[in-house]
């Protein structure tokens, strides 16, 4: 008989973007439950909408990292709050797109360590295709795989891929296959069905899915964004929708060993997916 090697493995969850208060209660009440059923090692959350579907503030950012959450990222809307230019230069773990100029505050990656000692390296990026035309994403993503690579320095690499184009994205999964654990869409705020592990075990998916009211316009209030689209004339401002929310994002299994993907399982609980 063959013995079956048993293979080590840790836990990332990863969930996409929060939106308004609907995101954000829904972050609080799930994912006490999720940490406790699948004993997480690591927690990502993108919270560029997080402030009332515009940005994120500092309070906000203290609220996730009290609920356990490990690496904020973000994405076009990280100026939105005038506050977190300065929060950004003394808080690591809220990092902005890495292909915004150098000069921009914060960092556009944040290494994390866990009480096991283990690490994980999470790398944001915009892309430019119907986004504002930024740096390359993939030059950016590149420069940090240049300082920081799997098993030497860190178990684990997420690169958050912010854009609207899929194209974009597929490229930028397989442009890292076998450089990352994992690389997930977000901000179109649409859960895709396409998470797989790709050739060089990457996990990928197209785009997480927000956090957030679905009864909605991805997140904002049905009724505006309607009437913003139908009549094509300035009225209120889009806002977040009021309504029970659900959280949605995934799961990867990475092999402590070799900081690669074994499993990737797609997370979606609450409100609109009854979860």
């Amino acid at each position: 008989t063959t013995e079956r090697k048993t293979v080590k493995s840790m836990k990332i969850l990863f969930l996409g973007d929060v939106v308004g208060r609907p995101g954000r209660d829904a972050l609080e009440k799930h994912l006490p439950r999720l940490r406790a059923k699948h004993d997480l090692s690591f927690v990502v959350v993108n919270g560029e909408n997080a402030a009332h579907g515009f940005g994120i503030t500092a309070q906000i950012c203290n609220d996730f990292f009290d609920l356990g959450v490990d690496c904020i990222t973000t994405g076009n809307h990280i100026w939105d709050q005038r506050e977190v230019k300065s929060y950004l230069e003394k808080e690591p773990r809220l990092i902005r797109p890495a292909n915004f100029p150098k000069s921009a505050p914060g960092k556009g990656y944040a290494i994390v360590e866990n009480d096991a000692g283990k690490k994980i390296c999470v790398i944001n990026v915009m892309m430019r295709l119907f986004m504002q035309p930024l740096d390359n994403p993939f030059a950016a993503v590149e420069e940090v795989l240049g300082e920081v690579s799997l098993g030497r320095d860190v178990d684990a690499i997420l690169v958050d891929v912010h854009g609207e184009a899929t194209s974009e994205k597929q490229a930028m999964g397989y442009f890292c296959d076998g450089y990352t654990s994992l690389v997930v869409g977000t901000h179109t705020h649409v859960p895709t069905a396409d998470e797989r592990i790709l050739e060089g075990g990457t996990a990928y998916m197209t785009d997480a899915g927000m956090c957030g009211c679905y009864d909605s316009v991805i997140g904002m209030d049905k009724e505006i964004a309607l009437s913003k689209m139908i009549e094509q004339v300035p009225n209120e401002r889009l806002r977040p929708a009021d309504g029970e929310g659900s959280i949605c994002g995934l799961i990867v299994d990475v092999d402590e060993d070799t900081g690669l993907a074994h499993e990737i399982t797609p997370v979606r609980m609450g409100g609109h997916f009854k979860g």
